[in-house]
């Protein structure tokens, strides 16, 4: 009897000090588990930066797009702008020589038809007149004393002046035209220079000839 109490009291003994296979398991989480978790993170952080990346390109082409807009915009306002440049070149040859018309001197003995001619010069140019102010062409006719503009006026010829500074128009051969404030044809005209010394001009004319 006395056995059979000690035998039982070995196995419950065995029993508390050994843990059970559910104690075990539940004591250690599965290394897979750990490995899928870590991998989820990854794929997080890349699909972050491929959809930074799409932002950026998306960005990048709606600014594109934008300014592609903005250029073609420009494009078809200048050729509503100046869609009459061709004309309007045209028409200053008209002007031109009507103008040349008005120079001609008073003959005594056909006064009368001259007369009568010159007013209907004057009364062309004035409608001239009316259709370049309604498309915008301007006249470029840069008085005596003005500044030389290389952007506007063409020098034809280069003169010594007492009366004007150098580098600044002495007079006008030929008017300028502005269409919209762009040039369609520069002035020409005849531009002042510093007058050269007497004795510096004999001593060039001497060591040209010793040349």
């Amino acid at each position: 009897m006395s056995m059979n109490n000690e035998q039982e009291q070995v196995d419950e003994s065995a029993n508390q000090s050994s843990p059970s296979d559910s104690d075990q398991s539940s004591g250690q989480p599965p290394d897979k588990d750990v490995e899928t978790e870590a991998q989820e993170t990854v794929d997080v952080g890349e699909l972050q930066d491929k959809l930074s990346e799409a932002e950026d390109r998306f960005i990048r082409a709606k600014a594109e797009i934008e300014n592609t807009r903005r250029r073609a915009e420009i494009d078809v306002a200048n050729a509503h702008k100046y869609a009459i440049e061709r004309f309007a070149t045209e028409v200053l040859a008209v002007k031109d020589s009507l103008e040349l018309a008005k120079t001609v001197d008073l003959v005594q003995d056909n006064k009368v038809a001259v007369e009568k001619m010159f007013e209907g010069v004057d009364l062309t140019l004035k409608l001239l007149g009316t259709i370049f102010e309604k498309f915008s062409v301007q006249e470029l006719n840069p008085q005596a004393g003005e500044k030389f503009d290389p952007e506007r006026h063409q020098a034809m010829s280069m003169l010594e002046s007492d009366e004007v500074a150098p580098n600044r128009v002495v007079s006008v051969m030929q008017k300028g035209y502005l269409l919209n404030e762009r040039l369609l044809r520069p002035a020409m005209v005849m531009v002042a220079k510093a007058k050269t010394d007497a004795k510096s001009q004999e001593d060039e004319d001497e060591g040209a000839k010793n040349a």
